[in-house]
């Protein structure tokens, strides 16, 4: 397997600035045209507990996470003990070398199954169990070490500011140890320093304190360590326009654009950084020239260009998917956003909006479970919960996105299929994606075509006796759908069966005839949506080893697919997009031809390989699972795939990578 990237970490304290500097380390690589994919791992608390921060950079695309550590910049001791054995021979730490006495019993937040796992590997190699230790047992093992004496470099740059408190100073640890990262593989200190200017572009006087920082760690590892590091990190010249953006605000972005004007939700955990984000932009520029299909056409003229999301925290996730369902019935275009726990409070609301035929988008971001389970980690144990969740039968549609690029897409589909068959949409968006930072060429929105189905513009003029025939039934299932206060007439919405009208009925010949007009729209949706919005397929025709996948292991599969190439095992990949409705004839066809049926997910049973059974009544034999909370890589999807191809692999291979 051969690499032709750089995978840098930094971990810390949550809270002190973790994910500042990661941001600081990929912009900076972005802003040298090199791609970058970041992986944030942090814990289910606020402050105090370890948070860590992978970002990968590449000249070539990218597309998810390695196992492997080439650098690690540290400015504690907590990261040092958890990660030092992570990073490759020929790798490099980077420590500050006031910590060399810290004790790993003097680090309560590291849980005792690792303190075990430490303190056994350092008394096999005979060295004390701490921050020494740990360090000379890397050292043995071919890394690198870098002493980096922060604090007397930040007395430095605070002498020439006049400011001499350690503690406003250790503010710029993290921004240090990112830029004597950078010094060491020799990248152009300029792109370390505007990436630090647009970070910090609201406060001048920290961004000229912290690029004095800057400053001073170039000047230090240069001086002292040039040319020791044999890895050399080169900008790149290119033309093409790219985002460097998250997952869960590329998902609030395509909200605003898909003409979402009310977002609630209820905060947990990864959801609540999507509506944050829309919180915080909720003033939308509107485009006059926007295509016809646009609901923005129509905000152009009333508002004068500029128009506002409203965005809702509710006082729980009950009353976030009703207030979403009242939009829905007003005729706006509305969403939540959740997760698990709260997915499962939102189920009789959803059952609400399936007998009322209110269009409505829950976007659910997977995370571990059952309960409250793991609040920041990563799991695909939803899907099933997803396809059922509601008692009785009422339709809905499943929508699991891939990538950054897709989620973007995915989210505009997801409004139109809501409003054209009127019926939930879950938009599934895991929280390896919700986490991840990328770059990604500029979104072409003039990809965007905005559907509203059979939705009622002015008043009805066909009403009997002022009363409106919402749910009148059609031939193919979809009513004309006027908003509430529709003028020309009335109808009514009820949890109980009705009829066309609204009206409560248990009529034995009315209830078959309500429920086949709306079970019938998941066929109807079968049949209309087309298949290069339901399923990809990726690689040769024909192929040593078919990956069966969805959500957020493309990234990792198609990286893995590459290197298994060069190795003479080819590959092809099924990856399921939308899932409910099932693709089953594609699918079948595609895996008839199959030499050997590999199923990849990020939970325990394998689930959506059991849908696929249960649609095609074809039997995958050969799993690979994960599910301790960590993404898969592409390292460790390489491993498995390539034991597979030799035959060692058992039907069940559990991957367990993950700190």
């Amino acid at each position: 397997m051969k690499r032709n990237d750089f995978s840098w970490m930094i971990g810390g304290v949550q809270g002190s600035g973790v994910d500042t500097s990661a941001n600081i380390f990929a912009r900076a690589a972005a802003t040298g045209g090199l791609y970058v994919f970041g992986k944030r791992e942090y814990y289910s608390n606020i402050k105090g507990e370890h948070s860590y921060f992978q970002v990968r950079v590449s000249k070539t695309p990218i597309r998810s996470h390695v196992d492997t550590v080439d650098m690690l910049a540290t400015f504690e001791e907590e990261t040092i003990f958890r990660h030092a054995l992570e990073v490759r021979q020929e790798g490099a730490i980077i420590y500050d070398p006031d910590q060399d006495a810290k004790r790993l019993d003097q680090v309560p937040t590291v849980e005792a199954d690792v303190r075990s796992t430490l303190n056994g590997e350092l008394a096999r190699a005979g060295l004390s169990a701490d921050v020494r230790g740990i360090l000379e047992l890397a050292r043995r093992r071919g890394v690198h070490i870098y002493p980096v004496p922060y604090n007397a470099l930040l007395k430095e740059v605070g002498a020439k500011f006049g400011e001499t408190s350690l503690s406003t100073l250790q503010r710029m640890l993290n921004v240090m140890a990112v830029a004597a990262s950078f010094a060491l593989v020799s990248y152009d200190e300029n792109m370390v320093k505007e990436a630090l200017k647009n970070w910090f572009r609201s406060k001048p006087k920290v961004v000229e304190m912290n690029v004095a920082a800057v400053a001073a760690a170039y000047e230090y590892m240069n001086q002292k360590f040039d040319g020791s590091f044999a890895y050399k990190l080169e900008p790149v010249k290119t033309s093409e326009v790219r985002l460097f953006v998250r997952g869960n605000s590329t998902v609030a972005l395509a909200k605003e654009l898909a003409g979402c004007r009310l977002q609630t939700y209820y905060p947990i955990t990864p959801a609540s950084d999507e509506s944050e984000f829309l919180e915080g932009h909720a003033e939308i520029l509107l485009d006059g020239s926007a295509a016809q299909e646009s609901p923005q056409v129509a905000e152009v003229a009333a508002l004068k260009q500029k128009g506002n999301i409203a965005v809702v925290q509710s006082e729980d996730e009950i009353a976030a998917v009703t207030m979403a369902i009242g939009g829905g019935l007003a005729g706006v275009r509305s969403s939540t956003s959740t997760s698990g726990p709260g997915f499962s409070l939102m189920a009789e609301g959803l059952g609400y909006a399936g007998m009322n035929e209110v269009p409505v988008v829950i976007t659910l971001y997977s995370r571990g479970g059952p309960s409250t389970g793991l609040p920041t980690r990563h799991e695909q144990g939803d899907l099933r919960f997803a396809l059922h969740a509601g008692h009785g039968e009422f339709p809905r549609l499943v929508l699991a996105s891939g990538d950054l690029e897709e989620s973007f897409y995915d989210t505009v589909r997801a409004f139109n299929y809501s409003e054209i068959y009127q019926t939930p949409v879950i938009h599934m968006v895991d929280k390896a994606l919700a986490n991840s930072d990328a770059t990604q060429p500029k979104f072409d929105v003039n990809k965007v075509k905005i559907d509203r189905g059979l939705f009622v513009r002015g008043p009805v003029t066909d009403a009997v006796n002022g009363e409106i025939m919402r749910f009148a039934h059609t031939p193919n299932g979809v009513s004309p759908r006027p908003p509430l206060g529709t003028r020309g007439g009335v109808y009514w919405n009820t949890g109980d069966e009705h009829d066309v009208r609204g009206h409560i009925s248990e009529d034995p010949t009315n209830r078959d005839l309500m429920m086949e007009k709306r079970m019938g729209k998941v066929d109807l949706a079968d049949r209309e949506i087309p298949m290069e919005e339901r399923v990809n397929f990726f690689g040769p025709e024909e192929a040593d080893i078919t990956v069966v996948s969805w959500g957020s292991t493309k990234g990792a599969i198609l990286d893995a697919m590459e290197w298994l190439k060069e190795d003479g095992i080819t590959v092809n990949f099924v990856q399921i997009r939308l899932v409910h409705p099932f693709p089953t004839e594609y699918v079948k066809k595609v895996l008839s031809k199959s030499k050997k049926v590999v199923g990849i997910e990020m939970n325990y049973s394998g689930q959506l390989i059991g849908i696929l059974r249960e649609r095609t009544c074809i039997p995958v034999e050969q799993l690979v699972v994960k599910y301790n909370g960590r993404p898969m890589s592409c390292e460790e999807i390489y491993g498995a795939v390539k034991l597979i191809s030799e035959g060692k692999a058992p039907k069940k291979l559990v991957l367990k990578h993950g700190a």
